[in-house]
């Protein structure tokens, strides 16, 4: 696992809502906006999933997910990969629950998605654009 910088954490808190790309095992893309982020730590991000489809077909074959944020003023983007687990139960999926029934009482979350950062890149144009930072 890597940290993320700190620049690409406040512009992640920025963003709303995220796009959460996934592949099956076969390459096919899939993407999709997550509306319930909580920011573990700096290596750790968490998802609920309510409405999974593609998704949760995709990640049952293949664990590896990125995420992509950006903010327009200071102007920064970045690319964020990583691999994803699931939790059912305890602290980590009670916590996303509750963020989730704050949002919409009557939405049942199915589960929490458990998302660690593995690489950060640099996503916006420019000589850098590509380029690994953590």
């Amino acid at each position: 696992m890597v940290n993320m910088p700190p620049e690409v954490r406040e512009t992640l808190e920025k963003q709303w809502p995220i796009p959460f790309a996934t592949a099956s095992s076969d390459g096919k893309p899939n993407v999709v906006f997550m509306g319930i982020l909580k920011i573990k730590d700096d290596e750790t991000l968490v998802f609920a999933n309510n409405f999974f489809n593609k998704t949760a077909a995709n990640l049952a074959e293949n664990p590896r997910a990125s995420v992509v944020c950006w903010t327009k003023d200071p102007r920064r983007s970045y690319q964020i990969k990583g691999t994803v687990t699931f939790a059912d139960e305890g602290p980590t999926f009670e916590e996303m629950a509750e963020s989730v029934r704050a949002r919409k009482a009557d939405l049942q979350m199915r589960r929490a998605v458990i998302f660690k950062v593995e690489e950060v890149y640099e996503a916006n144009s420019g000589p850098s654009a590509g380029e690994r930072i953590a």
